[in-house]
């Protein structure tokens, strides 16, 4: 399973941990990615999806599952959001 948002595609990045006397140490920096289950209002179903805490948050703001993906750039979603994103599209566009 790869260490990326299915919404935001946040991923793991690389870097230096700098002590004070500026010795670097490779690291590793994973986001905070939590295993939730979101409603779907539009489609009248849940979606068990694995998002960093930073994209939750996001997705609370702006008011929901369905008005996130709505505003959200395709190249970010992973394939299965992608997918509920499409169905959402269809969904709106046929009532």
């Amino acid at each position: 399973m790869a260490r990326r948002c299915e919404l935001t595609g946040k991923a793991t990045q690389s870097g230096h941990l700098v002590s004070h006397s500026n010795r670097k140490t490779k690291t590793v920096f994973r986001p905070n990615l939590v295993n939730v289950t979101l409603q779907s209002d539009a489609l009248g179903r849940s979606v068990r999806l694995r998002i960093s805490a930073n994209a939750l948050r996001s997705v609370e703001h702006r008011g929901g599952l369905d008005a996130f993906l709505l505003k959200a750039a395709a190249g970010d979603l992973s394939t299965g959001a992608l997918t509920l994103k499409r169905d959402l599209e269809k969904k709106l566009t046929a009532n």
